[in-house]
């Protein structure tokens, strides 16, 4: 009797763990498809920028779920508008009575009312949370373009992914096949407090359907060849110019295919340079196939967007060829 009646709380201790193992395990793929689903959090995460002494700063604030954050301290400013490219501070904390209070060794922050209030050494600070947008967020087809997707039909995918609000879903490639050509995309990752790495926000822009471009919510991180802008398995990119989540960011491509020789084999790689969000990330780069995509033979192909499981949305997407 007694090892039975011994037995009870240590099932009843491994179901409440399974059971809170599964929540948790649940909270991991919620994501906030704007900015009012997304909550306090999202309010406090985000850029801010000021100066601390006599330096410029800059701050990127991640959210982590449950008023938990993390930041990271830009000397000169933010990425792709003055950050030095190597001083970069982490701190972190949390939010209590709507003050979000962040620390490290060596410095303490405090958010409120979109304002970052920050001691670094001694030396104080304060830094307004501001809203980026991409410089060509927006733009327009040029004569001879050919418009693959504007919000009005996906005639040009297969199969199709049209989802709310007039955009597009993951996990769809362009009927037509391209070889060199100039691209415009235009992509929102989705508000995911509680997943990290490859799980949050994740998709791919495959260029002829076998060179990935990595999209992904890598909003403040170290910029690897996984993470936003990267080049999977190729290259990292030049500089993390993800933006933070529900913002919508673009792809500026200049892609040249692969040349071939009178044997058929590859004489010249692929090569592209692109911008995120203006800025420069791959210039003029030699491409390898990457896994994932439906073809690895370097020959022209489809505009494929990758389906990971995340509800990463699309729009203004259109290509002119290259002759």
């Amino acid at each position: 009797m007694m090892r039975g009646w011994l037995l009870v709380p240590a099932v009843m201790a491994g179901l409440l763990m399974s059971a809170s193992a599964q929540e948790d395990k649940q909270k991991v793929k919620t994501a906030f498809l704007s900015a009012a689903e997304g909550g306090p959090d999202f309010l406090v995460q985000g850029e801010y920028v000021g100066d601390v002494g006599d330096a410029k700063y800059g701050a990127q604030v991640i959210a982590r779920g449950d008023g938990k954050f993390e930041a990271y301290l830009l000397k000169g400013g933010l990425p792709g508008a003055g950050w030095d490219g190597k001083t970069r501070l982490k701190i972190s904390g949390e939010t209590e009575d709507e003050v979000t209070t962040l620390q490290s060794d060596t410095v303490t922050a405090t958010i409120s009312r979109d304002v970052l209030t920050v001691d670094v050494e001694g030396q104080i600070g304060q830094l307004k949370k501001i809203d980026r947008q991409s410089p060509t967020s927006g733009m327009k087809p040029p004569a001879g373009a050919i418009v693959l997707f504007d919000g009005t039909n996906v005639d040009a995918w297969e199969p199709g992914k049209m989802a709310e609000d007039m955009l597009m879903g993951v996990g769809t490639r362009t009927k037509q096949k391209f070889d060199s050509f100039t691209l415009h995309l235009e992509f929102r990752t989705p508000f995911m407090p509680y997943a990290t790495g490859q799980a949050r926000g994740n998709s791919g822009m495959y260029l002829q359907d076998q060179y990935e471009c990595q999209i992904l919510d890598s909003f403040g991180l170290e910029g690897l060849d996984n993470e936003c802008g990267g080049i999977y398995s190729n290259s990292k990119p030049l500089v993390n110019m993800c933006l933070p989540p529900l913002t919508w960011q673009t792809y500026d491509v200049e892609f040249t295919g692969a040349k071939f020789d009178n044997s058929g084999e590859v004489s010249e790689a692929a090569r592209c340079t692109i911008k995120h969000n203006g800025v420069v990330i791959h210039d003029d780069l030699a491409l390898k196939t990457t896994p994932g995509g439906g073809k690895r033979d370097q020959k022209p192909g489809a505009l494929f967007l990758q389906d990971h499981g995340d509800p990463v949305r699309f729009r203004n997407i259109w290509i002119v060829e290259k002759k």
